[in-house]
């Protein structure tokens, strides 16, 4: 999204996004995000459910995880050199080295920290941000920030199952581009599905997908950074 082919990071095409980003947020907080909410309400059904469940933020960072851990004992044994037989400085030196610039070209890791990145910052927003979610304005007409809060009910800002998917979809969409369209397509349905279960406001989910955007690309821009 915001990175050339040579992988390097587009700053002004990033700062202009921030700012749609930004304007979108505020033009929905004040105006579109209750009319477009009540719209996709419509729209709720057990699919959306589903959806949420498999691409948790839990189910991103364990699996993705996993996959680094098989990856790591994969080399292990490829290369003949744990820990334990290495006998001298020298060596070990030279194992962990090698070690840390494959795990670094690894595409499963790429996605692990793009994804735990991605939840970190969404994480520490939602609890200073303090925005109240739609369960209140559906049950008692009520809307509004109550920063600071660690109370799920007061974390909608920004959505973080949108934020995680688009941070790790986008990660994949980049590292196999043949698969781009379908990677962006299942994010973004990812993001309004978050909507039409009754989760998150529309402007959660437009702040969400810019945070994991940009997560994607400053993490594979830093590894794999030349």
């Amino acid at each position: 999204m915001f990175l050339t082919a040579n992988n390097e990071i587009k700053w002004r095409k990033m700062g202009w996004a921030a700012l749609i980003t930004a304007v979108l947020v505020m033009c929905g907080i004040m105006w579109f995000d209750k009319p477009l909410f009540l719209f996709l309400r419509e729209f709720d059904c057990g699919f959306w459910k589903y959806l949420d469940v498999i691409f948790d933020g839990k189910v991103w960072i364990f699996g993705s995880f996993v996959a680094v851990l098989v990856f790591c004992i994969k080399k292990c044994v490829k290369t003949d050199c744990s820990f334990i037989k290495c006998a001298n400085r020298l060596k070990f030196s030279a194992f962990l080295h090698n070690f840390l610039v494959n795990i670094k070209n690894n595409n499963a890791f790429l996605i692990f920290c793009s994804v735990l990145g991605a939840g970190i910052v969404v994480r520490v927003l939602k609890i200073f941000i303090g925005r109240a979610r739609p369960i209140f304005f559906e049950a008692l007409d009520m809307t509004g920030f109550f920063p600071p809060s660690l109370d799920w009910a007061f974390n909608s800002m920004p959505s973080g199952h949108t934020a995680v998917s688009f941070a790790g979809l986008v990660m994949v969409g980049m590292l196999a581009p043949k698969y781009k369209v379908l990677t962006w397509t299942l994010a973004i349905v990812i993001g309004v599905s978050r909507i039409a279960v009754g989760a998150h406001w529309p402007s959660d989910v437009i702040l969400g997908a810019f945070i994991g955007m940009v997560i994607a690309d400053i993490v594979k821009w830093k590894l794999l950074k030349k």
